[in-house]
């Protein structure tokens, strides 16, 4: 007989949790079609120095904990030196970006090395708004490029986020607000010779969020590869972290070609659910105010317009939690030996609250769980006063 689950205060003695809440999403259907798929960043992002296929482990402890058959853990806690999957998103989306403004052929040239030879023709400065990870990608390539970097980021940003950001030779600017307004800051210095790349959209700005959700699509087709050669069980149920919605927009247009049948969860911040928001107006909405949570990376007020169309088809539930689930995967996943920090542990964490609160039928004990873990450790402070 299966022993009970231990109860969430068992497993997290510092912060309290409160019960999530799960929305069965009444929107999913048919997949929109309103880009087509893009296999090329797979090849591009083969051709960069130090590419390789982030691990794929399985976690028996994981799968006991949350009463499941089996867990699968996708580790993006390292990409191409930074620690968290958006470089794949900002790099396709920067070489698309600067490629076409240079007027670089991009059939022919598939590597930043041509770019960089373009030298004359490329754009003064790239610009775009961050919680962290995208800024610093983007950071990275445009010194890469000989390019000057603006970032703008939320006032809340912890100071070892920015400083990491100012390492890449970017200049950082903190607006007085959220991300949000960061957002439409660094939409207002676009200029001729200053690009915005941008990793959500606006009226009349979609092309390049569009390029990065094609980038993150490397993702999955090292899953599949990895599932098949491991011989492991093909997901059915995929807890999916959303912030504007690109990583799960890359998820959802990458299974559901294939597989109508699996569950994606989306997985929200208590106070900062802006797809819970929208799945229920049948629109894009923005949520006011201040909002407080350690899952900065899903800190966000306003889901993308181009990734709504797949969340609305695509998710089948969406879960909101508050930090003391997230802390308390991070110190599941530190005890398998993986240093993962909040944004990128909350998919777990999700899961960990429908574990204890089961709803809907939404995690069942036969189900093979995939979990992606999207950001490694970048508050190395917050990650040491949880899991010690």
């Amino acid at each position: 007989m299966q022993s009970p689950r231990p109860s969430a205060t068992d497993h997290d003695p510092t912060r309290t949790t409160i019960p999530p809440e799960v929305f069965v999403n009444p929107l999913r259907g048919p997949m929109p079609e309103t880009w087509p798929v893009d296999r090329s960043p797979r090849e591009f992002h083969r051709a960069l120095p130090g590419y390789a296929p982030t691990p794929l482990w399985r976690s028996t402890a994981l799968a006991d904990r949350l009463g499941v058959a089996s867990v699968v853990v996708k580790d993006e806690s390292s990409r191409f030196g930074l620690p968290a999957f958006k470089m794949l998103g900002a790099s396709w989306a920067v070489y698309r970006t600067v490629a076409e403004y240079a007027g670089v052929d991009l059939d022919s040239r598939r590597s930043l090395d041509d770019l960089r030879r373009h030298a004359p023709r490329l754009p003064r400065r790239l610009t775009t708004a961050t919680d962290g990870n995208h800024g610093r990608a983007v950071a990275r390539l445009a010194a890469s490029l000989g390019i000057a970097a603006e970032i703008w980021v939320p006032h809340d940003m912890s100071p070892a986020r920015i400083s990491d950001i100012a390492d890449e030779g970017a200049e950082v600017h903190v607006v007085d607000g959220p991300y949000d307004l960061a957002v439409t800051t660094a939409a207002a210095s676009a200029a001729d010779d200053v690009l915005v790349v941008s990793d959500t959209a606006w009226e009349g700005y979609t092309q390049v969020p569009r390029w990065v959700v094609d980038g993150y699509s490397t993702i999955f087709d090292e899953i599949d590869g990895q599932l098949t050669e491991h011989g492991w069980q093909r997901p059915t149920v995929i807890p999916l972290q959303i912030g504007v919605g690109g990583m799960a927009t890359a998820a959802i247009r990458h299974i559901r070609r294939t597989d109508v049948s699996a569950r994606l969860i989306g997985v929200e911040p208590t106070e900062a659910a802006c797809t819970l928001a929208a799945l229920r107006a049948g629109e894009v909405v923005t949520i006011d105010g201040e909002f407080r949570t350690e899952m900065v990376g899903l800190n966000c007020g306003t889901a993308s317009p181009i990734a709504y169309p797949y969340l609305a088809a695509g998710l089948d539930a969406t879960v909101t939690i508050d930090d003391g689930w997230a802390e308390m995967a991070m110190r599941l996943l530190a005890a398998e030996g993986h240093e993962v920090g909040a944004s990128g542990a909350s998919a777990l964490g999700g899961l960990l609250a429908l574990a204890d609160h089961p709803a809907d039928d939404l995690l069942r004990p036969t189900d093979h769980v995939l979990v992606i873990t999207t950001e490694g450790v970048t508050d190395r402070e917050h990650f040491e006063r949880v899991t010690s």
